[in-house]
């Protein structure tokens, strides 16, 4: 799967989870509106959809910046 593959399922995941709000992708995800419920559900689709264990991922808060900045370490972390 490619980066821009995840930043597309994650553009529309975090859309849902907003409640139909837009979601650009390299906008940060604080100023998106995203609370601390809505990281939690994006953190379980994360780990269901890519199969990924973020509590070992090595993954930080930086990971989580941006949609694209996201994508890009969840593609690094399945190749």
């Amino acid at each position: 799967m490619t980066t821009v593959e995840i930043e597309q399922i994650l553009i529309k995941e975090i859309g849902i989870i907003l409640g139909g709000v837009s979601v650009a992708a390299d906008k940060p995800l604080h100023e998106l509106g995203l609370d601390s419920m809505g990281f939690v559900e994006l953190l379980v689709f994360i780990e269901k959809k890519f199969g990924l264990k973020l509590m070992d991922s090595g993954l930080s808060r930086d990971h989580f910046k941006t949609v694209r900045v996201l994508a890009d370490n969840i593609s690094k972390k399945l190749s």
